[in-house]
């Protein structure tokens, strides 16, 4: 089968991912062989390609987003059948087993293994899921359409009820990316007033056409202190910022795996008034369930900008440099 993998995390200007000839991998107990579609590509993706999230396997396939359908099934498998339509996320397996796993919270799982990051990801023709990570997709979604919700918009979604945003609440943005572009879209069905930080002007274009009733820079702030708001770019200086436009009381989720180093905090100017920071780590299976639920319902229409899997590496350096308005996804056929 073809896959685009790398062996040395490297800038992805340098076009790191190579495309190869590997075999078709056996679904072992519990597993399944889905026949990738499409296949998000991720700000994460970037991440682990660059170095920036250590590295945890040799050589990688990377890709977390997917959507395909069944082929084979391993032992023992249970409730899927070949054919069936599926989604596979960033999380690939929990233990089942530790605390945070027992309590409802497999999200900070010691042991989990992630797709496209321990083992190989969509990047390819086939990827081996686990059964009770696969997630069918609802009929409301193409397969492009709905890549994007199985990372950037399950992890957006997680991110925006961490906030506790009230009823008719004002929310605030910051990046206007793959996963800002879901979330928007389900806090204005929410009723929610959404408040976007970019500095790119497609992006900021394409916020009001989904509901912005206010779209800035960062450092001139909104007309009106938020009540909560989510960080999605990697910027650590961005968080000071942030706490500084809230309400007493508010809420900052950081949705991101990495983000640049933190400057220093002012108590009284930035987090005094009993506001909160909060980081989002992965998602649970419930989180998944929820949000594929949710985005049927409202209904959520992803942007997404489609490119072959032999062109992998040039999507990912439009991604870094902000050339892709809403999401980017590989297409198999």
């Amino acid at each position: 089968m073809r896959a685009m993998s790398f062996s040395a995390p490297a800038p992805v200007e340098r076009r790191p991912l190579r495309l190869r000839d590997i075999p078709i991998p056996e679904p072992g107990p519990g597993q399944l062989l889905v026949r990738v579609t499409a296949c998000g590509v991720c700000r994460t993706d970037l991440h682990v390609i660059e170095g920036e999230l250590p590295p945890r396997k040799s050589t990688l396939v990377p890709g977390h987003q997917v959507v395909g359908t069944i082929e084979k099934l391993g032992a023992g498998v249970e409730g899927f059948a070949t054919g069936t339509r599926v989604g596979v996320p960033w999380v690939h397996r929990t233990c089942g087993n530790c605390t945070f796993c027992r309590c409802g919270r497999e999200n900070l799982c010691e042991a989990a293994l992630f797709n496209g990051y321990s083992v190989d990801g969509g990047y390819s023709d086939y990827i081996l899921s686990d059964q009770a990570f696969t997630f069918p997709i609802p009929d409301t979604f193409p397969d492009l359409q709905a890549a994007p919700l199985l990372c950037a918009g399950v992890i957006g979604y997680r991110a925006l009820n961490l906030t506790e945003v009230p009823s008719s609440g004002r929310l605030g943005l910051y990046g206007f990316g793959g996963s800002a572009h879901v979330v928007i879209q389900i806090a204005v069905y929410m009723g929610l007033e959404v408040y976007v930080f970019s500095r790119s002007d497609n992006h900021g274009a394409l916020a009001r056409d989904l509901g912005a009733v206010w779209v800035g820079s960062a450092k001139e702030g909104p007309p009106q202190r938020l009540d909560a708001s989510i960080i999605f770019a990697p910027a650590g200086e961005l968080i000071p910022l942030a706490l500084e436009h809230l309400t007493k009381g508010g809420v900052l989720s950081l949705a991101g795996i990495y983000m640049t180093p933190i400057p220093s905090l002012d108590y009284t100017r930035h987090l005094y008034d009993e506001k909160v920071i909060r980081s989002v780590a992965n998602s649970t299976r419930q989180d998944v369930k929820e949000l594929l639920t949710l985005a049927a319902e409202v209904p959520v229409r992803t942007r997404v900008q489609p490119y072959a899997l032999e062109s992998a590496n040039e999507a990912l350096i439009d991604l870094k440099q902000g050339r892709v308005n809403g999401a980017a996804a590989l297409t198999l056929s």
